[in-house]
């Protein structure tokens, strides 16, 4: 039988031509739309308990024991950075290259956090701007953020090498993938335990900085020489951020000044009591050096979650109209938190509510700062303009966020 042969002569060729890639510009990643969700949450969230936190203590923070609305909000904020870090950095082969991108993230948080909370404008009142070095607070809600962003995203940028390859499907298999992780979470629980443990908390003095205090100047002692005590005088996270940070750098109004021990107006603030102890005048740093290690383990539960979702490819696209608002907060967080922290959605939405209650701001910020736009707009520049225009006023009123300018209709 005669061998069939194919006809080369007449045979073709499908020549594909590969498309030039050099023009094409990389698309943009797809946005997650549960995680911006949930940011523009925590952001309207955070705005809530700051600004009428002051009226409800019941959704501000706890003073000490106990957990309020508030204190979901630092949680939720490390949650969502964990998870981030995930998503952000699956798509970021290169060591270096994802190194360099934390370390400028993380300045750029430090930058906004000192600039916000770090006391730069300590005296709008009088229109003096600048850092006072020696009375700057060093650490916030930012810096706790960017610490925790550090440690954990350069762990999973030198962790991922060690990643297993041929973990078998299972229940616990995205466990056993990211063990690693979960190693460095459980040796960071356990420096923190040690930490507020082991610590020896010896007596210690105070002087009271606060300009607005009675006891302005005056000096107090406190008695602990303890170990392992969770009560406000002598946990060693105070002693510790005392000794690192110097205690002219801490947070001069913490939530424990409501307590029961200091005030009789507890869970409000008010006047302290005649038999209050000396500690209730002290300050005292929430967002300090060793309650942000516990901010570490927070962050990395993010990350598994994060991490969880990369590998199940789920979102809620078909829903999230329903939450459009939430979403463009949390899209646009940073803006957002910035224009919170200055106060100007308290007070534009005051006056919405409540125009003539210019001078009845009552909350959060009643007597965090004073009117820097009031002297200029009235005696100065804008005078005509602002008392006879009332929609330029409402602007400025809205940006000058707290202590709220008359302006004649």
């Amino acid at each position: 039988m005669a061998e069939i042969k194919p006809d080369t002569a007449h045979q073709q060729h499908l020549i594909v031509s590969e498309p030039d890639i050099s023009d094409q510009k990389p698309s943009k990643p797809k946005r997650l739309a549960s995680l911006d969700i949930f940011r523009g949450l925590t952001v309207s969230l955070m705005i809530l308990v700051d600004d009428a936190g002051g009226e409800w203590p019941m959704i501000g923070h706890a003073p000490w024991n106990g957990c309020n609305l508030a204190d979901f909000v630092m949680p939720f904020f490390l949650f969502i950075v964990g998870m981030s870090i995930a998503l952000s950095l699956k798509g970021i082969p290169d060591q270096l290259l994802a190194v360099k991108k934390v370390i400028l993230r993380t300045l750029k948080l430090l930058f906004w956090g000192l600039l916000l909370q770090g006391g730069f404008s300590h005296a709008p009142g009088k229109l003096t701007y600048g850092v006072d070095v020696t009375e700057i607070r060093w650490c916030g809600i930012l810096q706790r953020i960017a610490l925790a962003y550090l440690v954990v995203a350069l762990i999973e940028i030198f962790l991922r090498c060690a990643q297993k390859k041929d973990v078998a499907p299972g229940r616990l298999s995205i466990f056993k993938l990211y063990y690693w992780q979960w190693l460095v979470a459980a040796c960071v629980l356990t420096t923190y335990f040690a930490v507020i443990y082991g610590t020896y908390v010896p007596d210690w003095q105070f002087t009271v900085h606060d300009r607005d205090s009675s006891d302005y100047g005056k000096s107090f002692t406190v008695f602990c020489g303890a170990r392992g005590k969770l009560d406000p005088p002598c946990n060693a996270v105070g002693y510790i951020d005392r000794q690192v940070l110097g205690i002219n750098h801490m947070y001069q109004h913490p939530a424990w000044k409501r307590s029961k021990a200091c005030t009789e107006n507890s869970p409000y603030e008010g006047p302290f009591r005649n038999d209050a102890p000396s500690w209730c005048r002290a300050p005292f740093e929430p967002e300090g050096i060793v309650s942000s290690i516990s901010a570490i383990l927070s962050t990395i539960i993010g990350v598994h979650f994060g991490h969880v979702l990369v590998h199940m490819k789920v979102d809620i696209y078909d829903i999230k109209f329903m939450f459009l608002p939430l979403e463009w907060i949390g899209m646009n967080a940073m803006l957002v938190y910035v224009m919170a922290a200055e106060g100007i959605f308290a007070g534009f939405f005051n006056d919405i509510l409540d125009p003539e209650a210019h001078f009845c701001w009552d909350l959060a910020f009643k007597e965090s700062r004073h009117s820097a736009l009031c002297p200029l707009c009235r005696d100065l520049v804008l005078g005509h303009c602002c008392w006879h225009f009332a929609l330029v006023g409402h602007i400025l009123e809205a940006l000058n966020s707290t202590d709220m300018i008359y302006f004649s209709q």
